[in-house]
C-alpha cells in the first residue's frame, strides 16, 4: 500500500528524491490516507486480504507479522529462521576487511534467536491496533453516533465528501 499517514512508519520514509531528474510522489500521504483508511478502501474493492508490505526478514516486524508467518507459511518461517541464525555474526565481507559487527545481529527486538522470540505476547500497539479496528466494526455496524437519518441530522456533524473523501 505505500507510504500512508501512519505516524509509526510513513515520514521517515517519505524523502525527496536525491536527484533533480526524479520526483518522488506520495499519493496516500497526498490523500492524508492511513493504513486503516487504505484497509477500508481496499475492503469496498473486495480486496480485504492484502497483505502489508515488507520484505520477509525484515528487523521492524511486530510480533503479529512474525506469528503470521509462522503460522500461515511454514516454508518461509525456516527461511527467516535460518537468516536470522545465519546474521548474528555480521556480514562475512564486513568481518573479513576488518570491519566486525560489535556485538550479535537479531531480527526480533527482543535480540534473542527469533525461534525464541517472544512473539505469542501481544504488544501494547498491537492492542491499541486491534481497538481501533473495533471502534471502526462498531461504527461500520451500528452507524456514526452523530450522523443523519433519511429526514434530518441528528448531531452537529459536519458532511463529507464520501466514504473516502475522494471527489466524486
Amino acid at each position: 500500500m505505500a507510504v500512508a499517514v501512519d505516524p509509526s512508519a510513513a515520514f521517515h520514509r517519505a524523502k525527496d528524491a536525491d536527484v533533480r531528474y526524479m520526483r518522488n510522489r506520495h499519493p496516500l500521504l497526498d490523500l492524508g490516507w492511513s493504513r486503516s483508511d487504505c484497509v477500508r478502501y481496499l475492503t469496498s474493492l473486495g480486496l480485504a486480504d492484502t497483505p502489508k508490505s515488507s520484505c520477509l526478514g525484515c528487523p521492524f516486524h511486530g510480533n503479529a507479522q512474525w506469528r503470521h508467518i509462522r503460522d500461515s507459511s511454514p516454508d518461509e518461517w525456516r527461511d527467516v529462521v535460518e537468516f536470522d541464525a545465519a546474521i548474528r555474526q555480521g556480514n562475512a565481507r564486513a568481518n573479513k576487511s576488518g570491519n566486525p559487527l560489535l556485538g550479535q545481529a537479531f531480527l526480533h527486538r527482543s535480540r534473542v534467536p527469533l525461534s525464541e522470540a517472544p512473539i505469542d505476547h501481544v504488544t501494547a500497539a498491537e492492542w491499541a491496533a486491534r481497538q481501533h479496528e473495533l471502534a471502526d466494526a462498531n461504527e461500520l455496524e451500528q452507524g456514526v453516533v452523530d450522523g443523519c437519518s433519511p429526514w434530518a441530522c441528528r448531531g452537529d456533524a459536519e458532511p463529507m465528501q464520501d466514504d473516502f473523501g475522494l471527489a466524486s
